[in-house]
């Protein structure tokens, strides 16, 4: 399947991907207040993956440090613009995606998935558009790297 990767095309899809960037910056250094500086606080966040995976949760709320998990992303993606997709791999164990949302510079909602293959899909346009054209926005890349064993999952948008 083809997929379309959005890349920044607009000055706030640019300054969102800028900030979704300085979050991750700030969680490898243990910036918890440049960190809660980039976070709504009433953040919404919505895990999907084992129970015992919510790492960046644990991190965002201090009951665990930076150190506990590392969030490298290998690929930052912004879509329109209020929404940029992060995701990364720490071997062949761990696998996780990143949706942020965000408002007027601040990141109001996090979707996160771990240990499953996503795929991000326009839904906003009206039924016989969408019936005559292939709207998927971003899809996961390391499907390969888990021999195909990752639930998946679709984010309509």
């Amino acid at each position: 399947m083809a997929t379309i990767d959005i890349e920044p095309t607009t000055p706030e899809s640019d300054r969102n991907k800028a900030t979704v960037e300085a979050l991750y910056a700030a969680l490898a250094l243990g910036d918890s207040n440049k960190v809660a500086k980039l976070l709504a606080s009433d953040l919404e966040w919505w895990f999907h993956g084992p129970p015992g995976c919510q790492h960046l949760m644990r991190v965002l709320t201090g009951e665990s440090d930076c150190s506990a998990f590392t969030f490298h992303p290998h690929r930052i993606t912004a879509i329109g613009d209020d929404c940029v997709i992060a995701e990364g791999w720490e071997g062949a164990q761990a696998y996780w995606v990143h949706a942020w949302m965000l408002k007027n510079g601040l990141i109001t909602q996090l979707r996160e998935y771990f240990n499953t293959w996503l795929t991000v899909r326009e839904v906003s346009l009206p039924r016989w558009e969408v019936a005559q054209a292939n709207h998927t926005l971003w899809q996961s890349q390391v499907r390969d790297r888990f021999d195909g064993s990752l639930p998946g999952l679709l984010l309509a948008i």
